[in-house]
Protein backbone atom coordinates (compact mmCIF):
# COMPACT_ATOMS: atom_id res chain seq x y z
CA UNK A 1 0.00 0.00 0.00
CA UNK A 2 1.42 3.40 -0.95
CA UNK A 3 1.73 6.20 1.55
CA UNK A 4 -1.05 8.79 1.53
CA UNK A 5 -3.79 6.66 -0.02
CA UNK A 6 -6.56 5.16 2.01
CA UNK A 7 -8.67 2.64 0.08
CA UNK A 8 -11.58 3.10 2.51
CA UNK A 9 -12.01 6.74 1.46
CA UNK A 10 -14.26 7.41 -1.48
CA UNK A 11 -12.81 9.33 -4.41
CA UNK A 12 -16.14 10.94 -5.31
CA UNK A 13 -16.15 14.46 -6.63
CA UNK A 14 -19.39 16.38 -6.55
CA UNK A 15 -20.34 19.81 -7.80
CA UNK A 16 -21.27 22.34 -5.16
CA UNK A 17 -25.03 22.55 -4.73
CA UNK A 18 -24.95 26.35 -4.73
CA UNK A 19 -24.02 26.54 -8.41
CA UNK A 20 -26.93 26.86 -10.79
CA UNK A 21 -26.92 24.99 -14.03
CA UNK A 22 -27.36 26.88 -17.28
CA UNK A 23 -30.91 25.55 -17.51
CA UNK A 24 -31.81 26.79 -14.02
CA UNK A 25 -30.39 30.25 -14.82
CA UNK A 26 -32.37 30.29 -18.07
CA UNK A 27 -35.60 29.35 -16.27
CA UNK A 28 -35.00 31.98 -13.58
CA UNK A 29 -34.43 34.59 -16.28
CA UNK A 30 -37.63 33.55 -18.10
CA UNK A 31 -39.64 33.79 -14.88
CA UNK A 32 -38.18 37.22 -14.07
CA UNK A 33 -38.85 38.51 -17.61
CA UNK A 34 -42.43 37.22 -17.53
CA UNK A 35 -43.06 38.87 -14.14
CA UNK A 36 -41.59 42.17 -15.40
CA UNK A 37 -43.80 42.03 -18.51
CA UNK A 38 -46.90 41.46 -16.35
CA UNK A 39 -46.00 44.41 -14.13
CA UNK A 40 -45.47 46.66 -17.17
CA UNK A 41 -48.84 45.64 -18.64
CA UNK A 42 -50.66 46.39 -15.38
CA UNK A 43 -49.05 49.82 -15.17
CA UNK A 44 -50.17 50.69 -18.72
CA UNK A 45 -53.67 49.34 -18.06
CA UNK A 46 -53.99 51.48 -14.93
CA UNK A 47 -52.22 54.58 -16.24
CA UNK A 48 -53.43 54.52 -19.82
CA UNK A 49 -51.19 54.57 -22.87
CA UNK A 50 -49.71 57.91 -23.91
CA UNK A 51 -49.73 58.56 -27.66
CA UNK A 52 -45.93 58.67 -27.83
CA UNK A 53 -45.19 55.71 -25.54
CA UNK A 54 -41.71 54.29 -26.22
CA UNK A 55 -41.39 51.67 -23.51
CA UNK A 56 -42.13 50.74 -19.93
CA UNK A 57 -38.99 49.82 -18.04
CA UNK A 58 -39.29 47.56 -14.98
CA UNK A 59 -36.21 47.45 -12.74
CA UNK A 60 -36.06 45.10 -9.74
CA UNK A 61 -34.88 46.77 -6.53
CA UNK A 62 -35.14 43.80 -4.21
CA UNK A 63 -37.10 40.62 -3.66
CA UNK A 64 -40.53 42.15 -4.31
CA UNK A 65 -39.75 45.81 -5.02
CA UNK A 66 -39.54 47.47 -8.43
CA UNK A 67 -39.05 50.84 -10.05
CA UNK A 68 -41.13 51.35 -13.17
CA UNK A 69 -40.32 54.14 -15.62
CA UNK A 70 -42.65 55.09 -18.46
CA UNK A 71 -40.67 56.51 -21.39
CA UNK A 72 -42.32 58.74 -24.00
CA UNK A 73 -41.04 60.54 -27.08
CA UNK A 74 -40.94 60.39 -30.85
CA UNK A 75 -37.60 58.56 -31.00
CA UNK A 76 -35.61 56.46 -28.56
CA UNK A 77 -32.75 58.96 -28.39
CA UNK A 78 -35.08 61.82 -27.50
CA UNK A 79 -37.23 59.87 -25.04
CA UNK A 80 -37.88 61.07 -21.53
CA UNK A 81 -39.40 59.61 -18.39
CA UNK A 82 -43.00 60.83 -18.19
CA UNK A 83 -44.01 58.77 -15.15
CA UNK A 84 -42.13 56.79 -12.53
CA UNK A 85 -43.40 54.49 -9.78
CA UNK A 86 -41.99 52.44 -6.93
CA UNK A 87 -43.96 49.20 -6.63
CA UNK A 88 -44.22 46.02 -4.67
CA UNK A 89 -45.50 42.92 -6.46
CA UNK A 90 -46.08 39.28 -5.59
CA UNK A 91 -44.26 36.34 -7.22
CA UNK A 92 -46.78 36.24 -10.07
CA UNK A 93 -46.31 39.95 -10.87
CA UNK A 94 -49.54 41.29 -9.35
CA UNK A 95 -48.97 44.85 -8.16
CA UNK A 96 -49.63 45.14 -4.43
CA UNK A 97 -48.61 48.74 -3.68
CA UNK A 98 -47.51 51.77 -5.66
CA UNK A 99 -45.87 55.05 -4.73
CA UNK A 100 -47.16 57.34 -6.02
CA UNK A 101 -50.54 55.79 -6.64
CA UNK A 102 -51.10 54.87 -10.29
CA UNK A 103 -53.97 56.98 -11.65
CA UNK A 104 -55.36 57.05 -15.18
CA UNK A 105 -53.72 59.94 -17.01
CA UNK A 106 -54.02 58.93 -20.66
Amino acid sequence: MSAGTDPSRSQKTTMPTTEQTDQERYLDRQKRDTRNDLIAKQVVQSLGSPADLLKVQVRPLGKDRYRVNVFVGKYGATGRIADSFFLTADDEGKILTSSPEIARLY
